[in-house]
């Protein structure tokens, strides 16, 4: 066989993902070693550093990507079982030209995919049909056999991260790595750190035998916040499969959403550098928007998605991101990427110069009333539907709203979003008001225009 057609549903907006053994396969992992390799060489690059997660099938398509990577004359160097983040710290560390990281992420256990990046570049739309259509039409790179190196970095990087801490003695911590590939980096970390530090769920499995490794949902922090109460704990931190998402659960075992996370780490940013440019994804809190604001920064919304969002800093020179989905991005002592674990650190220095408690710290900010992130069943065709009708119903009535990412809309009563899920067949909403009452009144506004679009609207 010299070409293959993948199947559509895995090319996602920022990577490719999928069911292992129905919709991604071994071959799928063959074709495209041959077709990124291809790529690479066509823009005069020669190597790629691979990473994979802890997941069952990761091993075996760790072997194909690399057999299809060989046979077109790249040179590949292996760090083996890894985090993302430490991927991503390899390939611009030791002056790699590309990466590609062989994960799931927060999905499932059945599920797995790859993470791309090129030098200065994520691989996103455009570039991942580019790709695909190299390995349908069988346009390879034609070559001698590449080579395989295989090189650690973990040392590198855990002399980073604790080079990076500034944690006070008397601090204790919780940390849930979720049975995901940050596991055996947060337990080698956390031996180094002052304070005293519970773990849990840091044992690799790819089964994910605890719970479900995505801290942005309520249950699979359960076990969190049992542990920061029954140890009065200062918080917790919680991680998704590949270690690029974080979630936290303060002193009372409240959990704190991920965009009053990024208010709270922007503090650390424009302390050092005031009138930066920072991104928060559509998603985000209006309020984090006006703490950013008060703290002298730039805030502006951009679309979701990690590599979307990095493609967009370099482009505006921002110096700090963040998403509602835990992702979080420093450029302005970093490389620029979403890494939770080096996030955990500035976290855990920017706390331990205040004097408050993390309860009162975030108690302190402007009040809102808003949904967790609403995610309502749907099928891949749909879901981009939907958004097109809310978008025609609102222009046809003079409406006015943000559309970089689906549909953002303010009422006077708040706000609310739809916006078609880039790396599952869900509806992705959220709704925020400063009141509770308002954020009735603005629930009800988003299940009105959903039923106009002829979706039936779970409750919510």
């Amino acid at each position: 066989m010299y070409s293959h057609t993948f199947n559509k549903t895995i090319l996602r907006e920022y990577d490719i993902r999928g069911i292992v053994g129905k919709d991604l396969n071994l071959i799928d992992a063959l074709y495209l070693g041959k077709s990124f390799a291809t790529l690479l060489k066509r823009n005069k690059y020669k190597n790629v550093v691979i990473g994979y997660d802890g997941r069952h099938s990761s091993l075996k398509i760790h072997k194909e990507l690399i057999k299809g990577l060989l046979s077109q004359g790249i040179e590949v160097f292996k760090i083996g079982l890894v985090p993302t983040p430490l991927l991503y710290f390899s390939m611009y560390s030791k002056k790699l030209d590309s990466g590609i990281m062989i994960t799931g992420s927060h999905n499932p256990p059945n599920y797995n995919g790859f993470k791309m990046l090129l030098k200065n570049k994520s691989i996103v739309g455009k570039d991942i049909l580019n790709i695909a259509k190299i390995s349908s039409k069988g346009d390879f790179y034609k070559n001698k056999r590449g080579k395989v190196n295989k090189i650690s970095i973990k040392d590198k990087y855990l002399f980073f991260l604790t080079n990076s801490a500034k944690v006070k003695k008397n601090i204790k911590i919780a940390w849930d790595p979720g049975n995901g590939s940050s596991g055996e980096i947060i337990s080698r970390l956390t031996k180094k750190l002052n304070g005293k530090h519970y773990l849990i769920n840091e044992k690799i499995d790819g089964s994910f035998p605890a719970h479900h490794p995505d801290p942005t949902i309520e249950k699979n922090l359960k076990q969190l916040i049992n542990l920061v109460k029954k140890k009065k704990c200062d918080f917790g931190f919680a991680f998704d499969g590949d270690g690029d998402r974080l979630g936290v659960v303060d002193n009372e075992g409240k959990i704190i959403y991920a965009d009053k996370i990024v208010a709270f780490l922007a503090k650390d940013v424009l302390l050092e550098k005031p009138k930066s440019k920072i991104i928060l994804d559509i998603k985000s809190s209006q309020i984090v928007f006006n703490e950013i604001k008060k703290l002298k920064g730039k805030p502006f919304f951009w679309k979701t998605g990690h590599s979307l969002i990095k493609e967009k800093m370099k482009e505006t020179k921002a110096i700090f991101a963040g998403e509602m989905s835990g992702h979080i991005f420093f450029a302005d002592k970093y490389y620029g990427f979403d890494d939770a674990i080096y996030a955990s650190i500035r976290f855990l220095n920017l706390f331990c110069d205040s004097n408050k408690s993390l309860s009162k710290i975030f108690s302190d900010m402007e009040k809102s009333y808003n949904t967790p992130e609403l995610r309502f069943n749907t099928t891949e065709t749909e879901k981009f539907t939907i958004v097109e009708k809310l978008k025609k119903n609102l222009k046809k009535e003079k409406k006015k709203f943000i559309a970089i990412d689906g549909v953002r809309y303010s009422t006077k009563d708040g706000w609310w979003l739809v916006r078609a899920s880039n790396t599952q067949n869900i509806i992705v909403a959220r709704c925020e008001a400063y009141t509770k009452k308002n954020l009735n009144k603005v629930k009800l506004n988003l299940r009105k225009n959903l039923k106009k679009c002829s979706f039936k609207v779970p409750k919510f």
